[in-house]
């Protein structure tokens, strides 16, 4: 029976089989030549240790060499295998989904425009208290020329340019 914490510790690295311990390995591997494999810029973007730094420095001179890029993998797997990697996990996500990020501010613009023609100075108002970098003369005229074509059916060049303002100073 465990008699303190680290008994318990002690008794759950027991109970892994070997088989699971090289699953992980593997896996972390696997990871871990995921970001070899990434640009020098993307790296920089990663939340990386000071040592996974300097491994991915040694792993970029050897990238032409197989066999010592293999074992230099396994040596990047032991480092994150001490390290925490949700951060990296979270910072590759960010940068996976960027272009879906980008469409949904995207989306978001337009029914902004599209709110700010359709409700008028209610809607303006209340943009212009949450975005105070917006000139209020510019917003509304763009507004009422964008109305102006929009109800004209015609849709033009202030439609566009009340985006452009709105995607200039809203910053999400």
């Amino acid at each position: 029976m465990p008699h303190s914490a680290n008994d318990i510790d002690e008794l759950e690295e027991e109970l892994l089989s070997k088989s699971e311990i090289k699953r992980e390995m593997h896996r972390l591997q696997d990871f871990g030549l995921v970001i070899v494999k990434m640009s020098k810029h993307q790296r920089s973007k990663l939340p990386l240790t000071d040592d996974l730094k300097a491994a991915m420095l040694l792993a970029d001179k050897i990238t032409n060499k197989h066999e010592a890029l293999r074992r230099h993998v396994r040596h990047i797997a032991k480092i994150l295998a001490e390290t925490d990697l949700e951060p990296i996990k979270q910072a590759m996500d960010v940068m996976a989904n960027k272009h879906q990020q980008e469409s949904v501010k995207f989306e978001k613009l337009e029914k902004m425009r599209d709110d700010l023609i359709a409700d008028g100075n209610e809607t303006i108002e209340a943009l212009l208290t949450e975005c105070e970098s917006m000139e209020r003369q510019k917003l509304r005229q763009l507004v009422r020329q964008a109305k102006k074509e929009h109800s004209a059916e015609k849709v033009g060049k202030h439609y566009r340019d009340l985006f452009a303002y709105l995607k200039e100073h809203i910053i999400f």
